[in-house]
């Protein structure tokens, strides 16, 4: 989370989008946990807003999804079901697979060849035992697979989908063997992308998204939510000071 902005807190629209745009990136990058409270005060203060600004932009992220209100209790980040995160993810299919369609269509020499040397890099990370570094670098290449396919609009849906799968990929990125069977699903993504196949290229999401489907149903609801259960614990127990209760961003992956 951001340290406290100096000076007076800022008010109206400008303010609402400030704390909105800062917000949300805190929830996309797991610095709020999933099931933790957001108290208006103190992010307000954190965020340099007023508390009507900060409100308002709790309102947006729950038209969302992001986060929720609980009655009596206020707001948290919303903790979405194993059921439910299959659900998204069955919809970020459909939306990465044109975007990798879109991508081999548009891909220039450059940008291919700044995919395979990513492809090198996620080979020498897994090779290294370095899940950090391939956290990185598999959100990196969803993010440029996005950026070369040109799709805005399916770009900004996917980001909204991925903010609320936040402790399912959490989840996942402790999955023991998971870097090296999502590698080669990863690796040929790249080769369809950057070779200028765009079926090919939709194939190999649809093939590697249903092996996040499968993780995700291994991993188990009942698992899942005792997992949640102490991590709502932890962050209701930490709840006056948000800043302080943090799911570290390096571990968690695109899937």
């Amino acid at each position: 989370m951001p340290k406290p902005t100096p000076g007076g807190p800022r008010a109206g629209e400008p303010a609402r989008a400030h704390a909105l745009a800062a917000l949300r990136q805190a929830i996309l990058s797991g610095d709020v946990a999933p099931g933790q409270r957001l108290v208006e005060e103190e992010l307000a203060g954190v965020f340099g807003v007023t508390r009507q600004s900060l409100r308002a932009a709790l309102l947006d992220l729950t038209a969302e999804g992001l986060v929720e209100r609980i009655p009596n209790r206020g707001a948290r980040v919303r903790v979405v079901s194993t059921d439910e995160a299959v659900a998204i993810t069955e919809c970020r299919m459909a939306l990465e697979m044109l975007c990798a369609a879109k991508a081999a269509q548009r891909i220039t020499d450059e940008e291919a060849t700044g995919l395979r040397e990513l492809g090198a890099q996620l080979k020498r990370a897994v090779a290294a035992a370095d899940p950090v570094k391939y956290s990185e670098l598999n959100r990196e290449l969803h993010r440029r697979v996005g950026a070369i396919s040109g799709q805005a609009v399916a770009v900004g849906l996917l980001e909204r989908l991925r903010a609320q799968l936040v402790r399912h990929q959490f989840q996942l990125a402790q999955r023991p063997g998971r870097p090296d069977q999502s590698l080669p699903e990863h690796l040929a993504i790249i080769d369809t992308v950057a070779g200028r196949r765009p079926a090919d290229a939709a194939t190999a999401i649809n093939r590697h998204l249903n092996s996040v489907i499968e993780a995700l149903r291994a991993v188990g609801e009942t698992s899942a939510d005792h997992e949640i259960s102490g991590m709502s614990d932890a962050a209701a127990a930490a709840s006056d000071i948000p800043e302080n209760q943090q799911v570290a961003r390096s571990v968690i992956t695109s899937d």
